[in-house]
């Protein structure tokens, strides 16, 4: 069977459960193609997509340059201002110059030793979290574990007292829906009402920072400068925002899929257990193999770019289709393979260029210590139940995992 582009219907259950067939064969077709429905040019090969990522002719926005009628583009809808108000700031909706001033003083924050300073207290929070689900026999390692996990950690981080974290996670699942390819009326107007009450929370938080300062990354937010340049409050909110969500739903996703492809292929999981492979070398194929992270796109924003021999106009969009970039046979050796000992980390999963994610190190710790710690203190672990993912096609998760020990 011959597949066409108009095969390619990101809401198709079937694509879904499993796309990496029609993307593989996508891919072999024609490295990039014209997807009508959406309106964008599609790439699916790994050279092609990272070459995107770190062209700045490129970029995640356009505003910056352009007007919405210079692209063609609706004015952003005013039912979903505080949705858009939230990510106004946001490191991954900005361009130099403001992106190189706001990552630069975050960066002075965020720091690595931040993160390496915070590897007991998620190693403990990893622990705790294990024994109780040792105790429930039968669990659910996304509900029970994962998601209060990277939750816990992120806001340990920024300094988020730990009674809030549920409200936090519910805000975040509710916003992320909006960067699906299609959302429903009802998923709009929950991200939008979300994002209200997380700017709210936020502006708060700050003011009890402001009033009692401790060593965590909000309050280092708050006073960190660049000389006499510093942070606005609307920059602080859209970074501390997007830092949960970004991480959180990322970190959650990749170890749920990371962990039912172990399951489904016991070899792998045995190589683990032997110590064959180190937990911090086999997230990095867990995070290849099946992402969290599926699409992400660019405008052209300068005349004379050609990718893939298509020569593209100023305003085109080009989305990049990760998981066909993933398992490009040109980058990666039988990339339908799923070895967990690959150690590769030159994948694409953190993105590229100028838009690396600036959580990278603390997604990598967090994983590391996950894996580490449910193999060891799980080695018999097994699937209690088939698991399927959410209706999603962007952010690809599973909508639980249950697992169980069989001693």
């Amino acid at each position: 069977m011959v597949l066409t582009v108009d095969d390619l219907q990101f809401n198709d259950p079937e694509f879904i459960a499993d796309p990496y067939p029609r993307l593989n064969q996508l891919r072999e077709q024609a490295p990039i193609f014209w997807h009508a429905p959406t309106g964008q040019w599609m790439l699916t090969r790994f050279a092609d997509v990272q070459d995107t990522l770190r062209d700045r002719r490129l970029g995640r926005v356009y505003d910056h340059r352009f007007s919405h009628a210079d692209f063609g583009q609706p004015e952003p809808d005013g039912r979903w201002a505080e949705f858009h108000q939230h990510e106004r700031w946001s490191l991954l909706s900005l361009e130099p110059p403001d992106h190189t001033r706001l990552r630069g003083l975050v960066s002075r924050a965020f720091t690595p030793r931040s993160v390496t300073q915070l590897l007991p207290e998620t190693t403990a929070i990893s622990d705790r979290l294990f024994d109780q689900c040792r105790q429930a026999g039968t669990f659910d390692l996304l509900v029970d574990y994962a998601q209060p996990f990277s939750v816990a950690v992120i806001c340990s981080l920024l300094g988020v007292p730990d009674s809030d974290t549920r409200m936090l996670l519910d805000w975040s699942h509710a916003i992320v829906k909006m960067y699906e390819l299609s959302s429903s009326q009802d998923q709009k107007v929950a991200a939008n009402t979300a994002a209200r009450e997380f700017i709210g929370y936020t502006r708060e938080l700050m003011g009890v920072k402001r009033r009692q300062p401790d060593d965590k990354l909000l309050s280092g937010l708050l006073t960190v400068s660049d000389g006499s340049d510093r942070l606005t409050d609307d920059e602080i909110v859209s970074t501390t925002m997007v830092l949960l969500e970004a991480g959180h739903e990322a970190t959650v996703n990749a170890f749920g899929n990371g962990v039912r492809a172990l399951m489904k292929h016991r070899d792998q999981w045995q190589r683990l257990l032997d110590g064959d492979v180190a937990a911090q070398d086999g997230i990095e194929e867990m995070i290849r193999w099946d992402g969290p992270s599926q699409f992400f796109h660019r405008w052209v924003l300068e005349p004379g770019i050609v990718i893939a021999g298509q020569a593209l106009e100023v305003g085109d969009r080009v989305g990049m289709l990760f998981g066909a970039a993933e398992r490009d046979p040109r980058r990666f050796d039988d990339p339908d393979r799923f070895d967990i000992g690959r150690a590769d980390s030159g994948h694409i999963g953190f993105g590229g260029g100028l838009h690396f994610c600036v959580g990278a190190a603390l997604a990598r710790q967090e994983l590391m210590v996950s894996l580490d710690r449910l193999v060891k203190r799980f080695p018999d672990l097994e699937l209690a139940e088939e698991p399927s993912y959410h209706q999603t096609f962007v952010i690809r998760g599973l909508t639980g995992l249950r697992v169980s020990p069989t001693s």
